[in-house]
């Protein structure tokens, strides 16, 4: 059974960081992608950020230079650390591996 748990969501405000982590479990964690995606309400969920077994790295426009994603295979975990946050980056944020499953998703909120 697959499972996706996202943690690290919050209030902050605009300038300040916050850093998500996903915990996987049920799949072979090293050999699969990892993504990041953020759903606000009324708009589709987008890709924020996605990292492949290799460790090749995209990102949106929007986020580069601001956000990392990094993973740790031996914890089964990756995680989004977001810096310099804008108040439109609020958002639900999820974490999603490609064979069709999401996490619960966790709130970020960024204040002006």
């Amino acid at each position: 059974q697959v499972q996706l748990v996202e943690s690290g969501g919050g209030l902050v405000q605009a300038g300040g960081s916050l850093r998500l982590s996903c915990a996987a479990s049920g799949i072979i964690f090293s050999l699969n992608y990892m993504g990041w995606y953020r759903q606000v309400p009324g708009k589709q969920r987008e890709l924020v950020a996605g990292i492949t077994s290799g460790g090749s790295i995209n990102y949106a426009h929007s986020v580069k230079g601001r956000f990392t994603i990094s993973r740790d295979n031996a914890k089964n975990t990756v995680h989004l650390q977001m810096n310099s946050l804008k108040p439109d980056d609020t958002a639900v944020y999820y974490c999603y591996v490609p064979s069709g499953f999401w996490g619960q998703g966790t709130q970020v909120t960024v204040s002006s």
